[in-house]
């Protein structure tokens, strides 16, 4: 399975990080690598000091696709879950300064946390309340009627240069309100009221 990863896909996280906003979504990958493994913590890794939380809303794909039309995304997916897109923003950029990859920022081990998922049908997928609570305290308050592209939009335009495949994953972005993670913190997300993963910083 490959795990692919949307940027810029909300307005205040590019104003916060003063990113341009862009004409199509931004697009990246983490291999299956970077998955945290359930009940484990997350270590910060020695090549960073800067380390940041960015939650996002999950879906995973249940069947192949390619150049899947935005009218028939919906088909492609059934259940809807909550994660964090961990990202050593030193690194990273250092990375934009040269114009290079990402990978090394996004892509390392441990950099994905994927928590529960849900039937779709549970949700309104164009109005879905999501937060992170960093110590117990909400540090992202999101919502997807914020999203620059919906989720079928994304799936519509990630599916013209990858074939999507059952168990892929797509992060569709962050909302504002992004920061560091230290060592003790506690990660806490929860998806319209539903505690989808609780992990420990280390």
């Amino acid at each position: 399975m490959k795990i692919i990863c949307i940027g810029r896909n909300y307005a205040k996280h590019i104003e916060e990080l003063a990113n341009e906003r862009p004409d199509n979504p931004v697009v990246f990958l983490k291999p299956d690598s970077a998955i945290l493994p359930r009940k484990n913590p997350f270590f910060i890794p020695p090549f960073s000091n800067d380390v940041h939380y960015e939650v996002e809303v999950l879906v995973k794909i249940n069947k192949v696709g390619k150049h899947i039309q935005p009218k028939f995304a919906h088909k492609y997916y059934d259940e809807v879950g909550l994660g964090i897109d961990l990202t050593a923003r030193d690194v990273q950029a250092k990375c934009k300064e040269k114009g290079l990859p990402w990978e090394k920022a996004k892509a390392f081990d441990g950099s994905a946390v994927v928590g529960e998922f849900y039937p779709k049908e549970e949700f309104d997928l164009d109005n879905l309340k999501f937060q992170l609570y960093k110590n117990d305290e909400i540090v992202q308050d999101g919502n997807t009627n914020a999203m620059l592209w919906k989720t079928d939009e994304l799936i519509s335009y990630v599916s013209q240069y990858f074939t999507l495949k059952k168990g892929d994953i797509i992060f569709t972005g962050t909302p504002a309100g992004v920061g560091r993670v230290v060592e003790n913190d506690t990660l806490k997300g929860v998806i319209e009221g539903k505690e989808a993963f609780n992990i420990r910083v280390k």
